[in-house]
């Protein structure tokens, strides 16, 4: 058969798609059945579903098979924009009743002719003496504190993920990241020409042995992960499998591109605590402040650093002025410290209050975060329980988001708890726990 045929057939199931004939969430034929009834090999048939997956018209969940997307168009590699949505399970950016006083409180004169001059002008990768003195003390935990000198910053944690990517992966080469990992990075990884290599995972995080696994494969150029409050299962690695890991790391090469955006949430320190040389740390301020006051860090080795610097100049991604003026203010006035200290008790909140809600479902999560891992009932899969869950006005993120590989996803939702009052969180994880104990089918005959 000639090789075009595998995109002949995926063209004819796209037709299908379109016209109707199969519609969102119905179930394609086994791989095998597949290839018995069109006379192909499996392997041909295996090259038609991964088309599919390509053109995100398919989803895959692991031993549930291939589904029709449910919400074809709209992308599985990253998140969308909030939506006007009534209970916002998607979007995590905690904000507080309190803290826009607190903000306003500590950002009292910088409308000041003189503070505001200073603000608005033109800033650097390395901000200025002032603010990586006040930022390294700030990223400072027990057995860490970076040295000012190993500072750059960005316009928000994203970029600095961009940058960190950019200077340690060529074009082309290869990053391991967690097997489930946050969205955004499949994005930055495309849009950079880096290949995301999966790297699997078990309740510690991600296992060393599958570092040394895709190694062996083909070279990695860095590792990308999450070692405290994991997006999105919410895992925080314990100090036997970050010395596990850093070990590898070490006899591999590699260097660690360390994620801490959550990790105000928590106590445990960087892994750049253990292997300084080894670990670029990434923070931003946007889920301990707020969304609209973004600015990212990255902490470097010397070794790294111009190399790191060169990517924010040529992206374009330098923190503005204003944002280094509001950041400084709020640090060195310990607004940031208080905010971070009231986040960890709502989040303390409203993780008990989703354990009770959820209770006698499977949900994976970390009692310090904001986020949770909730694994749904054998007759619900995970697009269409998020279709479902919007008819009901609540948003949440299927499994398939964080996937790194297409047809890897297990039959699993995220839930993220920050946004909605408690009153609103209460309610839709009410309405949850009463549609996962509701039958798919019967959902959908009565609507």
């Amino acid at each position: 058969m000639p090789t075009s045929e595998y995109a002949k057939l995926a063209d004819a199931i796209a037709a299908d798609i379109a016209s109707g004939a199969l519609k969102p969430g119905d179930r394609l034929p086994p791989q095998r059945s597949f290839a018995y009834e069109h006379g192909i090999a499996v392997s041909t048939a295996s090259r038609v579903y991964s088309e599919l997956l390509r053109r995100r018209l398919v989803v895959g969940e692991v031993g549930r098979g291939t589904f029709v997307s449910g919400q074809a168009g709209r992308g599985t590699e990253a998140l969308g924009e909030p939506r006007g949505i009534k209970i916002d399970l998607e979007f995590n950016y905690p904000i507080l009743p309190e803290q826009t006083v607190l903000i306003a409180k500590s950002l009292n004169g910088l409308n000041k002719p003189a503070a505001l001059d200073a603000a608005l002008r033109q800033t650097t990768s390395t901000g200025t003496a002032a603010a990586r003195s006040v930022g390294a003390a700030y990223l400072s935990q027990d057995g860490w504190t970076p040295s000012p000198k190993q500072l750059v910053f960005t316009g928000n944690g994203r970029q600095a993920i961009a940058a960190a990517l950019a200077a340690l992966v060529p074009t082309g080469g290869r990053c391991g990241v967690e097997a489930l990992t946050y969205p955004f990075i499949k994005g930055i990884a495309a849009r950079l020409g880096i290949s995301l290599v999966p790297l699997a995972m078990d309740v510690d995080g991600v296992r060393p042995d599958s570092v040394q696994r895709a190694h062996r494969e083909a070279q990695l150029s860095a590792i990308y992960i999450q070692p405290a409050i994991q997006n999105p299962l919410g895992i925080t690695m314990p100090p036997a499998r970050r010395a596990d890991l850093l070990r590898v790391a070490e006899e591999l090469g590699l260097t660690i591109i360390e994620d801490r955006v959550y990790g105000f949430l928590d106590e445990a320190p960087p892994l750049a605590a253990l292997a300084p040389e080894s670990c670029v740390v990434i923070d931003s301020l946007s889920k301990r402040v707020a969304p609209g006051l973004s600015l990212g860090f990255i902490v470097s080795p010397a070794r790294l650093r111009e190399s790191i610097m060169a990517m924010v100049r040529s992206g374009g991604w330098t923190a503005s002025g204003f944002a280094f003026a509001a950041a400084q203010r709020m640090i060195g006035d310990g607004t940031v410290a208080e905010l971070v200290r009231l986040k960890r008790l709502d989040a303390r909140a409203r993780q008990r209050l989703a354990a009770d809600r959820l209770s006698g479902f499977e949900v994976q999560a970390n009692g310090n975060c904001y986020h949770l891992w909730l694994s749904l009932p054998q007759h619900w899969r995970s697009q269409s329980f998020v279709v479902a869950a919007a008819r009901r006005d609540i948003a949440l993120t299927p499994s398939t988001t964080f996937a790194v590989t297409p047809g890897h996803a297990p039959n699993a939702v995220r839930l993220a708890l920050a946004t909605p009052t408690i009153d609103q969180l209460d309610h839709g994880l009410r309405i949850l726990a009463s549609l996962m104990s509701t039958r798919e089918e019967d959902v959908d005959s009565t609507e």
